[in-house]
Protein backbone atom coordinates (compact mmCIF):
# COMPACT_ATOMS: atom_id res chain seq x y z
CA UNK A 1 0.00 0.00 0.00
CA UNK A 2 1.36 3.42 -1.00
CA UNK A 3 1.96 5.93 1.77
CA UNK A 4 1.03 9.56 1.13
CA UNK A 5 4.66 10.62 0.74
CA UNK A 6 5.22 7.89 -1.88
CA UNK A 7 2.19 8.78 -3.99
CA UNK A 8 3.02 10.47 -7.29
CA UNK A 9 0.21 12.82 -8.32
CA UNK A 10 -0.22 14.70 -11.59
CA UNK A 11 -2.41 17.81 -11.40
CA UNK A 12 -3.85 18.91 -14.76
CA UNK A 13 -5.21 22.44 -14.30
CA UNK A 14 -4.84 25.63 -16.38
CA UNK A 15 -5.85 28.14 -13.70
CA UNK A 16 -2.62 29.02 -11.89
CA UNK A 17 -4.48 30.34 -8.84
CA UNK A 18 -6.22 26.98 -8.48
CA UNK A 19 -2.93 25.16 -9.09
CA UNK A 20 -1.29 27.03 -6.23
CA UNK A 21 -4.25 26.37 -3.93
CA UNK A 22 -4.43 22.64 -4.69
CA UNK A 23 -0.67 22.21 -4.34
CA UNK A 24 -0.81 23.81 -0.89
CA UNK A 25 -3.67 21.54 0.16
CA UNK A 26 -1.83 18.45 -1.09
CA UNK A 27 1.32 19.49 0.77
CA UNK A 28 -0.63 19.91 4.01
CA UNK A 29 -2.04 16.41 3.53
CA UNK A 30 1.45 14.95 3.09
CA UNK A 31 1.26 14.43 -0.68
CA UNK A 32 4.57 15.96 -1.72
CA UNK A 33 5.40 14.20 -5.00
CA UNK A 34 3.16 16.33 -7.19
CA UNK A 35 3.65 17.75 -10.69
CA UNK A 36 1.32 20.07 -12.55
CA UNK A 37 0.62 20.74 -16.22
CA UNK A 38 -1.98 22.89 -17.95
CA UNK A 39 -3.18 20.86 -20.94
CA UNK A 40 -3.92 17.45 -22.46
CA UNK A 41 -0.70 17.12 -24.48
CA UNK A 42 1.57 17.95 -21.56
CA UNK A 43 -0.26 15.42 -19.39
CA UNK A 44 0.07 12.67 -22.00
CA UNK A 45 3.79 13.42 -22.30
CA UNK A 46 4.29 13.13 -18.53
CA UNK A 47 2.38 9.84 -18.46
CA UNK A 48 4.64 8.44 -21.17
CA UNK A 49 7.79 9.40 -19.28
CA UNK A 50 7.04 8.90 -15.59
CA UNK A 51 5.15 6.63 -13.24
CA UNK A 52 2.07 8.44 -11.95
CA UNK A 53 -0.24 6.91 -9.34
CA UNK A 54 -3.15 9.38 -9.49
CA UNK A 55 -4.34 12.32 -11.60
CA UNK A 56 -6.42 15.32 -10.56
CA UNK A 57 -7.94 16.72 -13.76
CA UNK A 58 -9.84 19.92 -14.44
CA UNK A 59 -12.55 19.31 -17.04
CA UNK A 60 -12.07 22.52 -19.03
CA UNK A 61 -8.41 22.98 -19.97
CA UNK A 62 -6.37 25.28 -22.18
CA UNK A 63 -5.96 23.89 -25.69
CA UNK A 64 -8.46 22.03 -27.84
CA UNK A 65 -8.81 18.86 -25.75
CA UNK A 66 -10.81 18.73 -22.52
CA UNK A 67 -10.16 16.94 -19.27
CA UNK A 68 -12.88 14.46 -20.22
CA UNK A 69 -10.91 13.59 -23.36
CA UNK A 70 -7.84 13.11 -21.18
CA UNK A 71 -9.88 10.80 -18.97
CA UNK A 72 -10.85 8.81 -22.05
CA UNK A 73 -7.19 8.52 -23.06
CA UNK A 74 -6.27 7.26 -19.59
CA UNK A 75 -9.05 4.67 -19.59
CA UNK A 76 -7.95 3.39 -23.00
CA UNK A 77 -4.18 3.49 -22.58
CA UNK A 78 -3.25 3.69 -18.88
CA UNK A 79 -4.36 1.80 -15.80
CA UNK A 80 -4.33 4.82 -13.46
CA UNK A 81 -7.09 6.29 -11.26
CA UNK A 82 -8.14 9.89 -11.83
CA UNK A 83 -10.42 12.43 -10.16
CA UNK A 84 -12.13 15.31 -11.94
CA UNK A 85 -11.84 18.66 -10.16
CA UNK A 86 -14.15 21.26 -11.67
CA UNK A 87 -16.36 24.23 -10.95
CA UNK A 88 -19.04 22.68 -13.15
CA UNK A 89 -21.68 20.47 -11.56
CA UNK A 90 -24.43 20.93 -14.15
CA UNK A 91 -26.22 17.84 -15.43
CA UNK A 92 -24.72 17.95 -18.94
CA UNK A 93 -21.13 18.09 -17.66
CA UNK A 94 -21.67 15.33 -15.12
CA UNK A 95 -23.32 13.05 -17.70
CA UNK A 96 -20.42 13.62 -20.11
CA UNK A 97 -17.85 13.01 -17.36
CA UNK A 98 -19.50 9.72 -16.39
CA UNK A 99 -18.77 8.33 -19.86
CA UNK A 100 -15.08 7.95 -18.97
CA UNK A 101 -15.78 6.52 -15.48
CA UNK A 102 -13.67 8.80 -13.26
CA UNK A 103 -12.66 7.52 -9.83
CA UNK A 104 -13.98 10.69 -8.23
CA UNK A 105 -15.58 14.08 -8.94
CA UNK A 106 -14.77 17.13 -6.80
CA UNK A 107 -16.56 20.44 -7.25
CA UNK A 108 -14.41 23.55 -6.74
CA UNK A 109 -13.89 25.19 -4.36
CA UNK A 110 -13.21 22.36 -1.94
CA UNK A 111 -11.57 22.02 1.46
CA UNK A 112 -8.56 19.98 2.53
CA UNK A 113 -10.76 17.28 4.08
CA UNK A 114 -12.79 16.96 0.85
CA UNK A 115 -9.62 16.46 -1.18
CA UNK A 116 -8.21 13.91 1.27
CA UNK A 117 -11.44 11.89 1.27
CA UNK A 118 -11.70 11.92 -2.52
CA UNK A 119 -8.09 10.76 -2.96
CA UNK A 120 -8.21 8.01 -0.36
CA UNK A 121 -11.56 6.62 -1.55
CA UNK A 122 -10.44 6.72 -5.19
CA UNK A 123 -7.23 4.84 -4.41
CA UNK A 124 -8.96 2.29 -2.19
CA UNK A 125 -11.65 1.50 -4.76
CA UNK A 126 -9.08 1.34 -7.55
CA UNK A 127 -6.94 -1.12 -5.58
CA UNK A 128 -9.97 -3.29 -4.83
CA UNK A 129 -11.08 -3.33 -8.46
CA UNK A 130 -7.54 -4.06 -9.67
CA UNK A 131 -7.25 -6.93 -7.20
CA UNK A 132 -10.46 -8.51 -8.51
CA UNK A 133 -9.30 -8.14 -12.12
CA UNK A 134 -5.87 -9.58 -11.35
CA UNK A 135 -7.43 -12.59 -9.63
CA UNK A 136 -9.72 -13.12 -12.62
CA UNK A 137 -6.89 -12.76 -15.11
CA UNK A 138 -4.69 -15.11 -13.12
CA UNK A 139 -7.46 -17.71 -13.15
CA UNK A 140 -7.74 -17.37 -16.92
CA UNK A 141 -4.01 -17.77 -17.38
CA UNK A 142 -4.13 -20.95 -15.32
CA UNK A 143 -6.11 -22.49 -18.17
CA UNK A 144 -3.07 -22.23 -20.46
CA UNK A 145 -1.21 -25.58 -20.54
CA UNK A 146 1.88 -25.36 -18.35
CA UNK A 147 4.11 -26.68 -21.14
CA UNK A 148 3.48 -23.52 -23.15
CA UNK A 149 4.88 -21.32 -20.38
CA UNK A 150 8.09 -23.16 -19.54
CA UNK A 151 10.27 -20.65 -21.40
CA UNK A 152 8.30 -17.43 -20.96
CA UNK A 153 5.90 -15.39 -18.88
CA UNK A 154 2.90 -13.19 -19.68
CA UNK A 155 3.20 -9.54 -18.62
CA UNK A 156 0.33 -7.08 -18.87
CA UNK A 157 0.86 -3.65 -20.43
CA UNK A 158 -1.99 -1.29 -21.33
CA UNK A 159 -4.66 -4.02 -21.14
CA UNK A 160 -2.68 -6.43 -23.36
CA UNK A 161 -0.79 -9.51 -22.15
CA UNK A 162 2.63 -9.77 -23.79
CA UNK A 163 4.46 -13.08 -23.84
CA UNK A 164 8.07 -12.42 -22.82
CA UNK A 165 10.80 -15.01 -23.10
CA UNK A 166 12.77 -15.46 -19.87
CA UNK A 167 15.95 -14.98 -21.91
CA UNK A 168 14.80 -11.44 -22.83
CA UNK A 169 14.50 -10.30 -19.21
CA UNK A 170 17.60 -8.41 -18.06
CA UNK A 171 16.69 -7.51 -14.48
CA UNK A 172 13.77 -6.61 -12.23
CA UNK A 173 13.71 -3.65 -9.85
CA UNK A 174 11.39 -3.28 -6.87
CA UNK A 175 9.67 0.08 -6.39
CA UNK A 176 7.35 -0.09 -3.39
CA UNK A 177 4.36 -2.31 -4.34
CA UNK A 178 5.35 -2.29 -8.00
CA UNK A 179 8.10 -3.98 -9.99
CA UNK A 180 9.85 -2.62 -13.06
CA UNK A 181 10.70 -5.49 -15.42
CA UNK A 182 13.46 -4.55 -17.86
CA UNK A 183 13.80 -6.58 -21.03
CA UNK A 184 16.15 -6.17 -23.98
CA UNK A 185 13.92 -3.55 -25.63
CA UNK A 186 10.99 -2.81 -23.29
CA UNK A 187 10.08 -1.95 -19.71
CA UNK A 188 6.98 -3.28 -17.94
CA UNK A 189 5.43 -2.26 -14.62
CA UNK A 190 3.95 -5.12 -12.58
CA UNK A 191 2.05 -4.99 -9.29
CA UNK A 192 3.77 -7.64 -7.15
CA UNK A 193 6.33 -8.14 -4.43
CA UNK A 194 9.86 -9.06 -5.48
CA UNK A 195 9.63 -12.27 -3.45
CA UNK A 196 6.41 -13.46 -5.10
CA UNK A 197 7.59 -12.62 -8.60
CA UNK A 198 10.87 -14.43 -8.05
CA UNK A 199 8.97 -17.70 -7.68
CA UNK A 200 7.66 -17.34 -11.25
CA UNK A 201 11.16 -17.20 -12.74
CA UNK A 202 13.52 -20.11 -13.49
CA UNK A 203 15.99 -20.31 -10.56
CA UNK A 204 18.79 -21.43 -12.87
CA UNK A 205 19.11 -17.90 -14.28
CA UNK A 206 17.38 -15.46 -11.94
CA UNK A 207 18.93 -14.51 -8.61
CA UNK A 208 18.23 -11.88 -5.99
CA UNK A 209 21.31 -9.69 -6.25
CA UNK A 210 20.15 -7.05 -3.78
CA UNK A 211 17.08 -6.34 -1.65
CA UNK A 212 15.60 -4.38 -4.56
CA UNK A 213 16.88 -6.33 -7.57
CA UNK A 214 16.58 -9.68 -9.30
CA UNK A 215 19.04 -10.21 -12.15
CA UNK A 216 19.35 -12.62 -15.04
CA UNK A 217 22.94 -13.82 -14.66
CA UNK A 218 23.08 -14.65 -18.38
CA UNK A 219 23.16 -10.90 -19.09
CA UNK A 220 25.89 -9.90 -16.61
CA UNK A 221 28.83 -8.47 -18.55
CA UNK A 222 31.10 -7.39 -15.68
CA UNK A 223 31.41 -7.68 -11.89
CA UNK A 224 33.14 -5.59 -9.26
CA UNK A 225 33.01 -5.39 -5.48
CA UNK A 226 29.77 -3.41 -5.29
CA UNK A 227 27.79 -3.98 -8.47
CA UNK A 228 27.31 -5.83 -11.75
CA UNK A 229 26.86 -4.40 -15.22
CA UNK A 230 23.86 -5.47 -17.30
CA UNK A 231 23.57 -3.58 -20.55
CA UNK A 232 24.31 0.03 -19.57
CA UNK A 233 22.92 -0.34 -16.04
CA UNK A 234 25.04 -0.86 -12.93
CA UNK A 235 23.08 -2.85 -10.36
CA UNK A 236 24.10 -2.99 -6.68
CA UNK A 237 24.85 -6.42 -5.24
CA UNK A 238 25.26 -7.91 -1.79
CA UNK A 239 28.50 -9.50 -0.63
CA UNK A 240 26.81 -12.91 -0.58
CA UNK A 241 25.74 -12.56 -4.19
CA UNK A 242 29.21 -11.42 -5.23
CA UNK A 243 30.74 -14.43 -3.46
CA UNK A 244 28.25 -16.69 -5.22
CA UNK A 245 29.17 -15.25 -8.61
CA UNK A 246 32.89 -15.58 -7.99
CA UNK A 247 32.47 -19.17 -6.82
CA UNK A 248 30.34 -19.98 -9.87
CA UNK A 249 32.89 -18.46 -12.23
CA UNK A 250 35.75 -20.38 -10.68
CA UNK A 251 33.99 -23.75 -10.52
Amino acid sequence: MLLSNDLRILLVEDNLVVVDSVLRLLSKLGYNKVESVTDYNAAVQILSQKKIHLLLIDIFLSGTETGIELGGYIRKNRNIPFIFITANSDRATVVKAKEVTPNGYLVKPFEKEDLFTAIEIALFNFREQSSVLEDSNAANLDLVPATILTDSIFIKKQHIYHRISFSEILYIKSDNVYLEVYTIDKTFVVRSSLKDYHTKLPPKYFYKAHKSYIVNIEHISSINAKDVLIGQKRIPITKDFKDFLMKTMNS
